[in-house]
């Protein structure tokens, strides 16, 4: 066992033998580093003020990708290589091309959000050399800009993405060595701590079972886009906490006939390649779980774990009859992810047990759709969300798993109404029965994201908008603004 965390950081290689589980990377960026360009803006990975690149190492190649510094715990960039914007440089050592198209079109006022920008676009720029519209408004999910608007900073991307000059980049320049470099950080079992404040990173998922089992009540951090804000903004205690982002035995995508089994690390990005080919009829719904940054860091098996009532993937798994499969130093057991969820903070995971992966039937020749509803479009809480499962023989609905999330204390199947659809013709009629028999499924509550009335309205409507949207041929792309 290791008690050393060792990363990079821009040219800089670190090591640290004292670091809490709460310590974050904008802290220490800001405060050890001095590297200021990073800005703490809302400290709960909404505003984009903070991002910074994060490149890790993916089956032998090193990958970047843009994350929130405010949220993201210094002990999860164990075997990392963090960019900030001080980094950035063009080949004549001048302004970078991103940098410089932010100057050229006027896509800064304040400042204060234009390093996050520039760290957002040039994750864009390395990985989408030639991006169009919608990519570069995905890229900007995460940022908000309350000075010049997004058009100038639209065109600054578009204008960087001409200028080109990938290759001559730093991090491909640097990127054979630092691949190097972070190959060769042992990949044990490591534990830091600043006094009583522990943070251990499992060499493996076997590992992690033997971690838990001698410390049951320690609070497991993948991503930390909820976590985090535990930290940063109720100041909870987490430690002993035990980081598991780092493990590649739990980011595998394993597709097999009739199903495909995602490992409890995999992240929303890493799973939207698969999301696109296998349920596109879900990508609006997926691109809508945080911004960018929220879903490089955020995995699917935590946003199950912890057991939202409005987490996203809850209603689309149980929709489509996924299973969850636990392990613990005593061995795995599996069960269907709508029983793991038995009341509100209280979920079917025993002392000892962590989420290794999640098992999703595919779809057949099934109607599915998913949708939310939130006060902002993108990057927003859930008031409520919904996602269909619905299988025909043409003229009359086999089977029918409706979903929902924000309407109960954990998510949950309307059972009433998915009654209404079996066995009935597939109609209008039909849904508009479904529509009046979800208000039996659910007594939803009001808080400041929506009334309870307006949540059983919404129910209903889901049900009708899922009829509409089967009658139009381009249904299953359709963003719905």
């Amino acid at each position: 066992m290791g008690h050393e965390l060792r990363f990079f950081l821009n040219d800089a290689e670190i090591r640290l033998t004292e670091a809490g589980s709460r310590d974050t990377l904008l802290d220490f960026l800001r405060l050890n580093r001095r590297l200021t360009g990073t800005k703490e803006g809302c400290a709960e990975g909404d505003c984009g003020a903070c991002t910074v690149l994060v490149g890790r190492l993916h089956e032998g190649r090193l990958h970047y990708e843009p994350i929130n510094a405010c949220i993201r715990f210094l002990a999860s960039c164990h075997g990392c290589h963090v960019v900030t914007v001080e980094h950035l440089r063009g080949a004549d050592g001048g302004l970078h091309p991103v940098q410089a198209a932010m100057v050229e079109h006027h896509g800064s006022q304040c400042g204060f959000c234009t390093p996050g920008f520039v760290m957002a676009l040039y994750g864009l720029w390395m990985s989408k050399p030639r991006p169009d519209m919608l990519a570069i408004e995905t890229a900007l999910q995460g940022n908000l800009c309350r000075c010049t608007g997004y058009e100038p900073i639209v065109k600054a991307a578009f204008a960087a993405s001409e200028a080109g000059g990938q290759h001559m980049d730093a991090l491909n320049v640097e990127r054979d060595r630092i691949t190097a470099a972070l190959a060769a950080i042992p990949r044990d079992r490591v534990e830091v701590a600043r006094g009583e404040d522990r943070a251990i990173l499992p060499a493996d998922a076997a590992d992690l079972a033997q971690v838990l089992a001698q410390n049951p009540k320690a609070t497991i951090v993948a991503g930390a886009t909820d976590v985090g804000l535990w930290v940063t903004k109720f100041l909870r205690d987490i430690s002993p906490a035990v980081f598991i982002g780092h493990l590649q035995d739990l980011k595998r995508i394993e597709i097999a006939p009739g199903h495909v089994t995602i490992g409890a690390g995999v992240t929303y990005s890493e799973f939207e390649p698969f999301l696109r080919q296998h349920f596109p009829e879900a990508v609006d719904y997926w691109l809508r779980i945080g911004g960018w940054q929220v879903r490089n860091a955020g995995t699917i098996g935590g946003n199950v774990a912890n057991g939202s009532p409005i987490g996203e993937t809850p209603p689309l798994l149980i929709a489509l009859g996924a299973t969850l499969r636990l392990r613990s130093a005593e061995g795995t057991r599996e069960l269907p992810v709508e029983d793991y969820f038995i009341e509100y903070g209280k979920q079917d995971r025993r002392p000892g047990e962590f989420v290794e992966a999640i098992t999703v039937p595919l779809k057949g020749e099934a109607r599915i759709a998913a949708y939310k509803v939130s006060k902002r479009h993108h990057a927003d809480i859930t008031a409520s969300a919904a996602a269909f499962r619905v299988e025909t023989d043409g003229a009359t609905i086999i089977d029918a798993r409706v979903a929902f999330g924000g309407m109960a204390g954990t998510p949950k199947r309307a059972t009433q109404a998915e009654a209404a659809l079996k066995g009935q013709p597939f109609t209008a009629e039909t849904f508009e029965a479904a529509a009046r028999a979800v208000a039996n499924d659910f007594q939803p509550l009001s808080d400041w994201r929506a009334s309870k009335e307006y949540r059983q309205q919404l129910a209903a409507n889901f049900f009708r908008r899922f009829w509409l949207e089967q009658q139009g041929a381009d249904h299953r792309l359709r963003r719905v603004e």
